[in-house]
């Protein structure tokens, strides 16, 4: 049986592979918690994201954005609740980024 890795797995890889930066969003836009960088929506690329559901909790619903950006040389993560754990603080960026992925 083939099991799924989970968030921190997923971090673990990611961080292994570059994506170094923890995006924290602020308003509208991603700031760097180990830089001084803010990015807007039109600055960065997701690369790849993933959705994470906990086993017995739904509330333990989260979303893993691996983000990059060409201008700074930069990749990062950022992890965000999603559904009834999504804050309405940033909306407007949660949007921009999901219009990215498609």
């Amino acid at each position: 049986m083939h099991t799924l890795p989970t968030l921190s797995e997923t971090l673990a890889q990611f961080k292994n592979a570059g994506y170094t930066e923890d995006f924290n969003l602020n308003g509208d836009y991603l700031a760097g918690q180990r830089s001084a960088i803010r990015l807007a929506p039109n600055e960065f690329v997701v690369d790849q994201h993933f959705r994470f559901e906990g086993l017995s909790d739904p509330a333990d619903e989260t979303v893993l954005y691996a983000i990059s950006c060409a201008r700074f040389n930069l990749k990062g993560t950022l992890v965000n609740g999603y559904g009834a754990s999504s804050g309405e603080v940033a909306d407007c960026l949660i949007r921009a980024i999901s219009e990215q992925t498609r």
